[in-house]
């Protein structure tokens, strides 16, 4: 079986990896994972080799380590996990795409590096969020778009991101980490609040609703995911 609920071959080995300090496994301990969600080890070695020769994945003396792409995806989920925003001054970044023709892949790996940096789209082709967050702009935002610092005369906020969606949503999480049990279910639920705290704006406090989630959710993901880890290890390596 190559998929089980919901979860590919695939999705599972990159999750696995994704969560690893350092992001390398021995191949052995890949295939435990894959038999949590019945794959059998014929599919997850399968699904290696394609994750080699795609460039996700580098293999050396039987382990296989996540590719540098890769490697900055799991930075960003780390910072998600614990952010470390600057005091907010009112300022926003606002960055307007004024290059002409581009091709379709520039386009796509813009809209990657917006979603990157957490910017979100107000119309196309104008991106903005409050200048909260230390980093850098990569070239593929300077080559292809106008950057500028601004004040909006009412606030943005509601036009760029569902708040109350991913506040639903994070309070969903909280009671599936209660509730998780076994190595298959947690993996998942560790998943899927990784990827939704991805998925957090980062906003400044002064624009968050009363009673905003985000904070509790990754204190509570902290404590499961310590206790986790532990329990992860014993099944891999025993």
């Amino acid at each position: 079986m190559e998929e089980r609920n919901g979860l590919s071959a695939r999705s599972a080995l990159l999750s696995a990896l994704l969560g690893s300090h350092p992001p390398s496994l021995p191949a052995r301990h890949l295939v435990k994972v894959g038999a949590l969600f019945g794959i059998a080890e014929g599919a997850v070695r399968v699904a290696l080799s394609r994750m080699v020769a795609a460039g996700d994945l580098l293999q050396e003396e039987g382990r296989y380590r996540l590719s540098e792409r890769l490697v900055e995806r799991q930075a960003r989920q780390d910072e998600s996990r614990d952010p470390h925003p600057r005091p907010w001054d009112g300022t926003w970044e606002i960055a307007v795409v004024t290059a002409e023709r581009r091709a379709p892949a520039d386009r796509a790996a813009l809209r990657h590096a917006m979603t990157a940096l957490r910017m979100a789209e107000l119309r196309e082709g104008t991106w903005m969020r409050p200048a909260n967050l230390l980093r850098a702009w990569p070239a593929t935002v300077t080559e292809q778009c106008t950057l500028i610092d601004g004040r909006p005369h009412t606030d943005p906020t509601p036009l760029l991101w569902d708040l109350d969606g991913w506040a639903t949503e994070a309070r969903e999480l909280e009671r599936r980490l209660e509730r998780a049990e076994g190595l298959a279910e947690g993996f998942l639920v560790s998943a899927a609040v990784l990827r939704h705290l991805l998925a957090d704006p980062l906003l400044p406090a002064e624009l968050l609703p009363a009673g905003w989630p985000g904070g509790e959710l990754r204190a509570r993901y902290d404590a499961f995911d310590r206790r986790y880890r532990e329990v992860l290890q014993r099944h891999l390596t025993g």
